[in-house]
């Protein structure tokens, strides 16, 4: 069961990565677009006019894709912004307990966000919601890539959360001790 949540969590790293290597591509073939044109008007030529239609909205679109796609990768991986002071002078035994009700509610929440962003995506398929854009982007794609993100994450968070029940420490203090050590040394 490990090796598969594994690679579901680096699955949707990837998936983000792509995302954001989508935007890159894009934004630089808008760029090498605009800066042709320019240099063919220095020369005295017509600009070929290469646009990338709604750009910003499609790129607004796999950048909200990305973000929710690496939350559960990026929370195993112990890459999550958090306020560790607190938490740090407590007991080993006191920090378990504090732990299981952070992820135990993490987990509520993330939960509820996923059944929320799913249904919102369910209702924008069923009406065929789409983009403003030039280009009509169908809106229920990106918002299923939110909810799916979204559920990734609450099987991270579930996970965690046995995982501290069971060992007493999350994944991710591993990475944190080695960053810290890393520090001092």
């Amino acid at each position: 069961m490990r090796r598969i949540l594994d690679a579901l969590y680096r699955a949707t790293l990837w998936a983000s990565a792509l995302c954001l290597l989508s935007i890159a591509l894009m934004v630089g073939a808008q760029l090498a677009g605009r800066l042709i044109d320019g240099a063919l008007k220095l020369v005295g030529l017509e600009p070929v006019g290469i646009v990338i239609l709604s750009l910003a909205e499609i790129c607004s679109y796999l950048l909200g894709a990305a973000s929710f796609l690496a939350l559960a990768g990026t929370l195993k991986a112990g890459a999550h912004i958090r306020v560790t002071m607190a938490i740090n002078a407590l007991g080993e035994r006191v920090r378990r307990y504090v732990e299981m009700w952070a992820f135990g509610f993490a987990a509520a929440g993330a939960a509820y966000m996923t059944y929320q962003l799913a249904n919102f995506a369910w209702v924008s398929l069923r009406f065929n919601e789409v983009s403003t854009g030039v280009i009509r982007v169908p809106l229920a794609y990106p918002q299923a890539a939110m909810a799916a993100g979204a559920a990734v994450l609450t099987i991270a968070l579930i996970d965690e959360l046995i995982v501290v029940i069971r060992s007493g420490r999350p994944t991710f203090r591993t990475a944190e001790d080695t960053v810290t050590l890393s520090k001092e040394g």
